[in-house]
């Protein structure tokens, strides 16, 4: 599809003196330029001959959309133009950087572009009903009180006090609380934010950001709640939480991608699209980071820390205990084991940037898993990996790359992102052999999107043919950066929902059963000097587009959400809270949700006679009412 020049942003305020053409006047003349290359090029290219030392330039291989990304890529559409120009500098990127094209975003505005979001699901489906009731996804009895609208949080506290042993989960009064405010920022950071997570037990929210930077913030401390004058600044940042540290990472390739806490809360690894992960310890104020590299030595000197091979870490991972780390970039994935301070595991994977990984579970850590550019999903059985380095299965479904994979921690399901607008949840029973994806192998079910230039036109085909996932999410978008999504905390929901970023500046929260169940606005965020906690006001802040949500937290033993999005199409992101808020949140009236309640409760009582009358009548019987001409 060709790029819409017209939709340039023109919104600068910029009110003085320029210097060289108007914004009109650029997209004429790129208008024109892009319509007599492709002239020249159907007609077999120029055919003048090369006289008195003059060039020809030719443009045999270049469609329209290599060209919108040459003028992108190289600072905006009024630089000169040197395709297959000797004297042009040939340096290539090392990296398919996903964000690279900052400009990219001042000219297609994607809020004013309609992109594919498949299909709306208003009812719940009969697989993901399937999963609520199984047992898998927390207690079944609280999804039947649920539907029954028996929920009564206050009831379920004054039971306690009634039984004899006064034992009740988190899960019977936690489970239906879903945050539903749009929030009021906590923090505000100059670049952007990649990370942005809640460590296992949700004392510690950390982050790391474009300019190589990682922080650390106790999220046990309140949130300073005095207005802006008692906001705190680092280098980079600003902010009303309690910061525990600032750590500046090693320079690396354009970004910090990717960001790991341990589960006892004392490391963090970090990734930043090369060979080598960093770790650091956030207990002290020591800045000291350990490398952990994944490349290979030079033959010459094993003991050397000096490696041969040149690739990029996009994704890493602690192990449950700790003490290993699985890490996936270019096209591989590695463990590396930390007590005994060496690579333990390396496989050439995918055929495509590994995007992310995971650990399968929380007990064994035995099973990796990878997702990859080249749409597939593969699981990594450890204990089974011989010469051949196959996979033990392949999850198939998604017809665009993946941008995201996260793990129940049962070893079970996982949940993926992908840039066909979708999100898949996955059972690894049912995973696919390595014949039936010998069978897709090299088959292209997709169209190759680059989510870097929405629109998304919607799928090729309307379902993979070797498509194992269990349920398929839609609603968001993915587009921009490598939105993530996540289970729900199981302490509290029974992982029973599943949540994602979205590029709409939109936080999407599905049931399992197939429907949204809460969306929350980003751009109706409130800035710093609100509190997060009191009753939720109007913003009165004005955008010119909405903001790119990439990562999203859940508190795993409150109703809160920590959000991080990149705030325009320059640099800049904001951290938000997001609090449930009751009643406070729900639309309508006091008086209509009570009068609602009041005949969904006379409905469900009329039911229930009904059903428990039918259950007492004798066979045979006569009841009153009845046409007595029946009964003979």
């Amino acid at each position: 599809m060709q790029p819409d020049w017209d939709a340039v942003d023109e919104d600068d305020g910029d009110d003085g003196m320029r210097s060289g053409p108007s914004p009109q006047q650029v997209r004429i003349s790129i208008q024109d330029v892009l319509a007599t290359m492709f002239a020249i090029q159907s007609a077999g290219g120029p055919q003048s001959p090369d006289h008195g030392g003059s060039r020809n330039t030719g443009i045999s291989g270049f469609n329209l959309q290599d060209i919108s990304r040459w003028f992108i890529g190289r600072g905006g559409a009024t630089r000169g133009l040197a395709l297959n120009d000797p004297d042009a500098d040939g340096e290539e990127d090392d990296y398919d950087y996903e964000d690279d094209d900052d400009d990219y975003h001042a000219l297609f505005n994607t809020s004013s572009r309609t992109s594919w979001k498949g299909p709306e699901t208003t009812e719940p489906q009969k697989e993901g009903v399937e999963l609520l009731n199984s047992g898998d996804f927390g207690r079944v009895g609280n999804k039947a009180q649920k539907r029954r609208n028996k929920t009564n949080i206050a009831n379920i506290i004054l039971n306690r006090t009634r039984r004899i042993r006064p034992v009740s989960n988190k899960e019977d009064y936690a489970a239906n609380l879903i945050p539903n405010s749009n929030g009021a920022s906590v923090a505000a950071c100059e670049h952007n934010i990649y990370t942005g997570q809640y460590s296992a037990d949700s004392s510690f929210y950390y982050t790391c950001s474009q300019d190589f930077r990682l922080h650390v913030f106790d999220t046990t401390k309140p949130p300073i709640r005095h207005g802006t004058a008692r906001l705190q600044s680092y280098p980079g940042l600003q902010t009303n939480m309690k910061v525990r540290k600032c750590i500046q990472g090693h320079l690396g390739q354009w970004t910090i991608t990717d960001a790991n806490l341990s589960p006892d809360n004392e490391r963090m690894i970090y990734s930043s699209i090369t060979p080598t992960v960093y770790m650091t310890n956030i207990l002290d104020d020591s800045q000291v980071q350990t490398p952990i590299p994944f490349s290979d030595p030079r033959a010459s000197n094993r003991r050397a820390l000096i490696h041969d091979e040149s690739f990029g870490i996009w994704s890493c991972r602690f192990s449950a205990d700790g003490n290993e780390v699985v890490a996936g970039g270019s096209k591989k994935i590695f463990v590396y084991d930390l007590l005994a301070n060496r690579r333990t595991v390396k496989i050439n994977a995918h055929t495509d940037d590994v995007n992310s990984c995971c650990w399968a579970d929380t007990a064994s850590g035995n099973v990796l898993v990878s997702a990859s550019d080249d749409t597939f999903i593969k699981i990594w059985d450890r204990r089974s990996l011989g010469a051949s380095q196959k996979p033990s299965g392949i999850l198939i479904g998604h017809t665009e790359g993946l941008t995201y994979v996260s793990a129940k921690g049962d070893g079970r399901y996982i949940v993926s992102n992908g840039k066909d607008q979708a999100m898949r949840l996955w059972d690894l029973r049912k995973m696919r052999s390595n014949q039936d994806f010998d069978a897709v192998r090299g088959t292209n079910y997709g169209l190759d999107f680059d989510y870097r230039y929405p629109p998304y036109p919607g799928p090729r085909v309307a379902k993979h043919p070797k498509d194992c996932s269990v349920m398929t999410y839609y609603g968001h978008s993915v587009m921009r950066t490598l939105i993530r999504c996540h289970f729900s905390p199981t302490e509290t929901t029974g992982a029973q929902y599943l949540y994602s970023g979205s590029a709409d500046g939109r936080i999407h929260i599905w049931s399992l059963d197939g429907r949204v169940v809460q969306v929350l606005d980003r751009s109706k965020t409130l800035s710093m000097s609100f509190d997060p906690s009191q009753p939720e006001l109007p913003s009165t802040r004005s955008r010119n587009r909405a903001p790119c949500v990439r990562d999203v937290s859940w508190h795993s033993e409150e109703p809160v959400m920590m959000s991080a999005a990149w705030e325009n199409s320059m640099n800049g992101s904001t951290v938000a809270r997001h609090e449930w808020k009751g009643l406070l949140r729900m639309q309508g009236a006091l008086e209509d949700w009570v009068e609602k309640n009041t005949l969904e409760g006379e409905e469900s009582s009329r039911r229930r006679s009904v059903r428990l009358r039918n259950q007492r009548r004798v066979p045979g019987a006569f009841e009153e009412g009845e046409n007595a001409e029946d009964t003979e």
